[in-house]
């Protein structure tokens, strides 16, 4: 079976190499340059999105914000999962603030900005501190701003005015400041006959807004919570896939802060961590396959490695750790790989992560050493 993916990234790579075992074979459309890709060498192996579609028994995606003109190509195909609205949903967060209420799932209290008149309103529905993020567009701590003072209204919306008018339908979703105890994820799978998996929830650390560390974790009351709102708002989309939600934990109780309908960054540690990877398991449900175990095997985390082509040998050497590079150009912020660190208990996990920040530089890997100055103590 031939499995096309839009989009020739870090995530495409990895479902190539998930999928060689099941003896799919992956290509990679990708939207910019238009070029059928081969997902792990980056090599050109065909031109034209027609020619993608007419070589693919089924086509998925590996990120939300593609053309909606190739989306609804993709989708008159009868061969894209895990669907066009579901792709609009995690693109545009006015449509997924409104699949969130059809759910009936709990989100942060918002308002949608068109103007300077609408943030006035914002201001008065959702109150003061405020985060306002672009409803297009905007992703990894980019495309949002803060409201802690009404005197900082008028500049902010100067910048927010700016966002507005450099594109087409674009809008700023006010959202009321959740004061949250930390923030978890869910990723699991729906597949075609409408079975759920989901894999334990990860707790997630971010810098600079971009996800740092990721760690599975038990808490058998917060991951009924979740697998409950996962699956309302599988269910409402009639979804096939991989599905993850971002939540906010306020005092043990869940708010979902976002969706994304696709693999996830903080998934990754399924390859090490799971018994099936996210990434096999996107592919078992588009290809209409069983959904793989979602069980955890070992104690993980994940670290994403951002802005650096190189690592230690010490991290090499030590048992359980695993380097996931993405085969990327170096750039200052980049998501260039991963780390998955295993242990085979808690405890044992956390030792190894103490251990990596004395061979991980300081700077590149904040989370890491906040980790283990937070453990020392």
């Amino acid at each position: 079976m031939h499995v096309l993916v839009l989009g020739a990234g870090q995530l495409a790579r990895m479902m190539s190499l998930a999928g060689a075992p099941l003896n799919l074979e992956i290509s990679a459309y990708d939207v910019g340059s238009k070029d059928i890709v081969h997902p792990l060498t980056q090599a050109v192996i065909g031109h034209g999105l027609e020619n993608a579609i007419a070589q693919a028994d089924v086509i998925t995606a590996e990120f939300e914000h593609i053309p909606h003109d190739i989306l609804e190509v993709c989708e008159q195909s009868g061969k894209f999962l895990p669907s066009t609205e579901a792709i609009k949903a995690g693109g545009d967060r006015r449509i997924e603030k409104a699949l969130l209420d059809d759910a009936d799932v709990r989100n942060a209290k918002y308002y949608v900005i068109h103007s300077r008149e609408d943030f006035d309103h914002a201001i008065n529905h959702v109150g003061i501190p405020m985060v306002l993020k672009s409803a297009l567009g905007g992703y990894d701590g980019k495309g949002q701003w803060r409201l802690k003072d009404a005197n900082q209204a008028d500049a902010i919306w100067a910048e927010m005015a700016e966002c507005i008018a450099a594109s087409d339908n674009q809008a700023i979703v006010a959202e009321e400041f959740v004061p949250f105890n930390r923030e978890v994820s869910l990723v699991g799978a729906r597949g075609k006959d409408g079975s759920v998996a989901v894999y334990p929830l990860a707790e997630n650390v971010h810098t600079n807004g971009v996800l740092t560390l990721s760690t599975a974790i038990a808490d058998t009351e917060l991951q009924e919570q979740a697998k409950a709102m996962f699956t309302a708002v599988a269910n409402k989309l009639d979804y096939v896939g991989v599905l993850a939600l971002e939540f906010f934990d306020v005092d043990g109780t869940l708010l979902v802060n976002e969706i994304a309908p696709r693999v996830h960054n903080s998934g990754h540690w399924t390859q090490q961590g799971a018994e099936t990877c996210q990434f096999e398991n996107h592919l078992r449900a588009v290809c209409g396959l069983p959904l793989g175990s979602t069980k955890l095997i070992r104690s993980t985390s994940m670290i994403n490695i951002l802005g650096e082509d190189t690592l230690p040998q010490e991290v090499l050497k030590m048992d359980g750790c695993h380097i996931h590079w993405y085969g990327k150009e170096k750039r200052a912020g980049r998501k260039m790989g991963h780390i998955n660190v295993c242990g085979d208990y808690n405890g044992e996990l956390q030792r190894k992560l103490c251990a990596l920040a004395e061979s991980l530089d300081k700077e590149a890997f904040p989370a890491v050493h906040e980790f283990a100055a937070n453990f020392s103590e």
